[in-house]
């Protein structure tokens, strides 16, 4: 039986389309993009969510530790540092900076001011220093949630800011992500919390009101 040319292209062609060897090979080379990306977006999300909490828990505890003190000393929150790169472990530590503020409220304003700030940074080696200018000034305004705007009342405010740099995700954040929180604490065994801690045998000075 004779065959046209064009028959015989005809036939080649059907025999084409319905060729399906390399088909898996075709879908999987389409896919795996999909699901690495997918994959390593799940990880950096999950990675990301676990160093903000670590964040917010050293927000806690800088307040929380701060608060439970009748003063505190420079040697005082160089070791609330060292908690805190505790905490953030794993996580780089130097990219932790934080502070603990006592704010005092005027009880005919309900004004809120600084009544000391200290602020704290964990170097490469992972040496707590505490900052030699405070992050707010003495008779600073700070602005209060309502809740806590109670006159002649002290708190413990304290800072978080975390930078954040992805393993994988560096080309999409090549800056990495910030992760800041705060938190609120009444001073527990006094009315305020004293800085620096006075001298030995030296009375405790009153609580300031600036």
């Amino acid at each position: 039986m004779m065959v046209s040319p064009m028959q015989q292209i005809s036939f080649r062609l059907r025999a084409l389309l319905n060729d399906c060897r390399g088909t898996i090979a075709v879908e999987f080379a389409v896919i795996v993009p999909v699901m690495l990306a997918m994959f390593f977006g799940v990880v950096e999300l999950s990675s990301g969510i676990a160093a903000k909490r670590k964040a917010n828990t050293v927000a806690r505890t800088l307040s929380d530790l701060t608060s439970q003190m009748p003063s505190v000393a420079d040697a005082d929150l160089t070791s609330f540092g060292q908690t805190a790169k505790a905490i953030m472990t794993p996580y780089d530590p130097s990219q932790l900076k934080s502070s603990v503020t006592e704010v005092y409220v005027d009880p005919k304003t309900l004004v809120a001011r600084v009544q000391w700030s200290k602020g704290l940074s964990i170097d490469a080696s992972g040496n707590v220093t505490i900052a030699a200018a405070p992050p707010h000034a003495a008779k600073d305004v700070v602005v209060l949630p309502p809740g806590l705007t109670v006159g002649g009342t002290y708190l413990i405010w304290s800072e978080v800011h975390y930078t954040y740099k992805p393993a994988v995700g560096y080309i999409m954040s090549p800056n990495g992500v910030p992760i800041d929180d705060l938190t609120y604490t009444r001073p527990r065994q006094t009315l305020c919390v004293i800085y620096p801690t006075p001298a030995a045998g030296a009375a405790t000075p009153p609580c300031p009101t600036l």
